[in-house]
């Protein structure tokens, strides 16, 4: 089985002491706001196992919400914040590069088409879109396209 992760990830996910991507992906699917601090209140294998749950259908989603939200409630006592889910996220789309991800792959003269970007997978996409993000450092926004094989490494 191909590993959930990324290579960029490889310096935190032995430990899972950061959110993944392929966790942040599911929390925005199933739109719970999961903090750092939460995560670090959750045991290893609790973490193990928001990586390996399913959150890929409707129904699937909400379990994945649910019974995150059981565990972030049993080690804090309140659950997190729940975020609005959108019916169609631009990691969806494959017809149009979001504009955040064009600014920064022009920021580091990354070529991007709408073909490379369709030809991503959706995961792909999403780490793109939130890498681009501007509140965040995004140090891995360069070995991400390089992994991706969107220029050469």
């Amino acid at each position: 089985m191909a590993s959930p992760f990324f290579e960029f990830e490889q310096d935190f996910v032995g430990s899972l002491r950061c959110i993944p991507m392929v966790v942040r992906h599911r929390l925005d699917t199933c739109g719970v706001k999961l903090k750092l601090e939460h995560w670090n209140h959750l045991t290893q294998a609790e973490r193990q196992a928001l990586v390996e749950w399913p959150c890929d259908t409707p129904a699937t989603a909400q379990a994945y919400g649910d019974r995150l939200q059981t565990l972030i409630t049993q080690r804090t006592g309140s659950p997190a914040k729940t975020l609005e889910v959108s019916p169609q996220p631009p990691w969806r789309n494959i017809a149009a590069i979001p504009a955040p991800v064009q600014e920064k792959c022009q920021a580091h003269q990354v070529p991007l088409s709408v073909q490379q970007w369709a030809s991503l997978s959706e995961l792909q996409r999403f780490a793109l879109i939130k890498l681009s993000r501007s509140s965040h450092e995004n140090l891995n926004f360069v070995p991400a396209v390089q992994e991706f094989g969107l220029v050469a490494a």
